[in-house]
């Protein structure tokens, strides 16, 4: 499909206002004055509420800086501009549409993946200054040149406490097929019987599997390729020339056979002899020993 058009992003922006608007009306999360203007209607008793929206308004809600923004560090250079490209902004709401992923590039969609599951703040963009305040570094600097972010410490915790969720609140939302009413979920989802069989079915070869770690571990008597390579530091089944994998292709016991291959490779096929005995060599304090026994 083509690249959307500006005017179908605004269009679908304003459908995605009206459906927001009626749904926080529907929960009495906003309610209207009598002027036909948006409230926030919040109970004096729920604090996380009060905490999250002055958060959402940029403000803090206590210390001495409350009802105030925090203080920004900007730059004369506003090159970076997110109203380029394909994205549309209105009354505080933003669709950005300039980000595509086709079926086959799963390396741009994990950055993408990784890219939404991103954490708060970044530790590595975050010091503290001569004055005990705490400074945040942005990634890229905002529309404004805005780069830095300075708070006193509690503000920073106001402003990480306003995105702890919920108790019992889903984390994980299912769009799409996936999502809950879809008619054809039914048709990617296993039913809780095809469910409880490719479970057992995976039990089953997980024990399967620790049987056959067991019974290896029963096994001590080591291979005759290992014994001589901790032995005497030959490794058989690897090739000297091109360092590849090797297999036995024919183990040869018959000793007139063996002689008869080691002759034509130029090898010895008869063992070296066996020099002599001899005792054991004598140091100094041995022939001091000695002298004295036969004094």
């Amino acid at each position: 499909m083509p690249s959307p058009l500006l005017e179908e992003l605004d269009q679908v922006l304003k459908q995605i206002i009206q459906r927001v608007t009626r749904y926080l009306e529907k929960q009495k999360i906003i309610i209207r004055d009598e002027e036909d203007h948006l409230q926030i209607h919040l109970d004096d008793q729920d604090a996380f509420a009060r905490l999250q929206a002055s958060s959402s308004t940029y403000r803090f809600l206590t210390g001495p800086n409350k009802g105030k923004k925090a203080l920004v560090l900007k730059t004369v250079d506003q090159d970076h501009s997110s109203y380029q490209g394909l994205v549309v902004k209105s009354s505080g709401f933003s669709l950005h549409a300039g980000v595509s992923c086709k079926a086959d590039e799963r390396k741009k969609l994990e950055r993408i993946c990784r890219y939404i599951a991103r954490p708060a703040i970044s530790e590595e963009r975050l010091s503290v200054n001569q004055n005990g305040q705490v400074v945040y570094q942005l990634k890229k600097a905002y529309d404004d040149g805005t780069t830095h972010v300075v708070m006193e410490p509690l503000e920073l915790l106001e402003k990480l406490s306003a995105i702890i969720p919920r108790p019992r609140v889903h984390l994980t939302r299912f769009h799409g097929i996936l999502a809950p009413h879809d008619k054809h979920r039914k048709q990617v989802v296993p039913k809780a019987e095809q469910a409880v069989s490719v479970a057992q079915s995976e039990i089953a070869v997980l024990t399967l599997q620790q049987q056959l770690l067991e019974k290896k571990k029963k096994q001590q008597r080591m291979s005759w390729a290992r014994l001589l390579k901790r032995v005497f530091n030959i490794d058989v089944e690897t090739c000297g020339a091109c360092g590849g994998k090797m297999k036995i292709i024919a183990a040869v016991e018959d000793p007139q056979v063996i002689k008869k291959i080691l002759d034509h490779l130029g090898l010895p096929s008869t063992p070296p002899l066996a020099k002599p005995a001899r005792g054991p060599p004598l140091s100094e304090w041995d022939d001091y020993h000695q002298t004295f026994f036969e004094e």
